[in-house]
């Protein structure tokens, strides 16, 4: 079976929603399933509004249908509700396609954040481009509760995995800090609620990894703080398991898939008792949920590393993949049942 996935995140973008896209598609083409990726790339670009680093494409619709054309799936996946995701959806209402979609990001809050517009508006508009897909695949029980409540139909579920192998206490760097360590992996923006953690009165050292429009503003009154920038693949594995503590201060985040990371690697996690962290952790002595996040911070450090990787290595992307595909099987239908690739027609935006 061939799969496309339309995603407007992508490289080079380091975050949850670029590894678990990538991650699932190795572990797919195990199973004898091919996934490609229409992507921003190719396609002009300008900057997310109060996020310069970030930029969003500005595909065409004939562009759009000829490189759906020119992939020539059995299935169609859109993983991101942005510019390359609406034009997806519009191809595929206007060629009568059945698609499936995923919901990753809480634009709503994010939004809120950042300008005066009601959650409540955002959240009609995500409703109504879901509503479309045969399936919307969530990471958490939670998170498909909640969305049930909102009115979203059509959800399934489609968790998150971790690589074991890159991601290990074996991998541990020296770090010569005060202990302990207290670290945090993400993108420095207002949305993830690093102020709740670095303001925190805690012994050792905290480390931020990461960067985004917050970093300047949060170096400056957190001086002590290390920010040691944008990590990746075994860079980012060896600092991970050098750390005593994985705080994960997002309210919004509706999994985390560095949770899985960092215990992985051995180490334990603090956080809120929100979507995300309590569906990782549950009742699981792997991590301390509070809504003190200090005491949260150090009872996690008395919780057992040798728990924390017993419980990543049950979590696979190779699970991940077999649930993936269970949806998208729903609409797979050769291509060319659904169109004549000669006269490929470029969708309405409906």
């Amino acid at each position: 079976m061939r799969v496309l996935i339309a995603t407007d995140a992508w490289y080079p973008q380091v975050n949850g929603v670029v590894r678990t896209l990538t991650s699932v598609a190795r572990a797919a083409s195990k199973l004898g399933v091919n996934i490609e990726f229409l992507s921003p790339e190719g396609f002009p670009s300008i900057p997310v509004p109060t996020y310069p680093g970030l930029r969003l494409a500005l595909p065409s619709r004939r562009k759009i249908a000829q490189r759906i054309a020119d992939a020539n799936p059995d299935a169609i996946h859109v993983a991101t509700e942005g510019p390359i995701g609406h034009m997806v959806r519009a191809y595929c209402r206007s060629n009568k396609r059945a698609f499936t979609t995923s919901y990753t990001t809480r634009f709503p809050e994010y939004i809120s954040a950042r300008a005066p517009i009601p959650e409540r508006w955002t959240y009609a508009a995500l409703r109504r481009f879901h509503a479309a897909a045969k399936v919307t695949m969530v990471a958490t029980p939670s998170l498909m509760t909640e969305l049930g409540q909102r009115g979203f139909a059509n959800l399934g579920m489609w968790t998150r995995g971790v690589d074991t192998d890159l991601f290990s206490p074996n991998r541990a760097v020296e770090i010569d800090w005060p202990r302990p360590i207290f670290i945090c992996v993400g993108r420095v923006a207002i949305e993830k609620n690093l102020d709740a953690f670095l303001s925190l009165d805690l012994p050792g050292t905290k480390v931020v990894i990461g960067k985004g429009p917050q970093q300047e503003e949060l170096k400056n009154r957190y001086p002590e703080v290390k920010f040691l920038g944008q990590m990746e693949n075994g860079l980012l594995a060896s600092h991970l398991a050098a750390a005593d503590v994985f705080v994960f201060p997002s309210r919004t985040d509706t999994f985390g898939v560095v949770q899985l990371e960092a215990l992985a690697s051995g180490v334990p996690i603090a956080a809120y008792p929100v979507t995300g962290p309590k569906d990782v952790i549950g009742n699981q002595t792997i991590g301390v949920l509070n809504e003190d996040l200090r005491v949260a911070c150090l009872g996690a450090l008395r919780v057992s590393r040798e728990a924390c990787r017993e419980f990543a290595l049950s979590r696979s992307w190779d699970v991940s993949a077999r649930q993936f595909i269970g949806h998208v099987e729903k609409v797979a239908v050769p291509f060319d049942h659904h169109i004549d690739r000669g006269t490929v027609r470029a969708p309405a935006l409906a």
